[in-house]
């Protein structure tokens, strides 16, 4: 199943469609600034930085669902992300993964790559999906899986259909 047209928001307002970044692969992550997760900035950052020229995007979407962990505005977002963390992949704008108003990208990614015994909930901030040059959802990661664990299928995913 390849990535629907979506026009996302990004944190300063500007707009896009997912469409612009095909062809790459993404690691598409729900973020949060107050977790015990949020060192993983750092991580995703690292790998982003690693393997952007050979084409990987993370792309964070920040998500005040779990435990009021993302209270803040979008600017102020932007400025923890960039003050803490130097974050230069995009981040997007504050939505709900889950429930009636969960971002439309979020139930493509949650109907394509089930959780745990089928669940199509998020679990938690920091659940990660991985993407194919093809569009094609991978497969999902859970919050504690930092970028050691993933790595290797990112690079796979980069080394493939090139």
């Amino acid at each position: 199943m390849n990535l629907p047209s979506l026009h996302l928001s990004r944190l300063d307002g500007s707009t896009e469609n997912l469409l612009d970044y095909e062809g790459r692969v993404l690691v598409i992550v729900n973020v949060a600034s107050q977790c015990g997760f949020t060192p993983q900035y750092e991580e995703l950052e690292a790998l982003y930085r690693r393997h952007k020229d050979q084409g990987l995007v993370v792309m964070g979407f920040p998500c005040n669902q779990f435990g009021s962990q993302e209270p803040g505005s979008n600017e102020l977002i932007s400025d923890f992300c960039t003050k803490q963390f130097d974050v230069t992949f995009p981040m997007f704008a504050k939505c709900d993964v889950n429930g009636s108003g969960a971002h439309p990208l979020f139930r493509h990614l949650k109907f394509a790559a089930p959780g745990m015994l089928g669940t199509k909930a998020v679990k938690w901030n920091f659940t990660k999906f991985l993407v194919n040059r093809k569009g094609e959802v991978v497969r999902r990661y859970g919050s504690v899986d930092g970028v050691t664990k993933i790595e290797p299928q990112v690079v796979a995913c980069l080394n493939s259909d090139r």
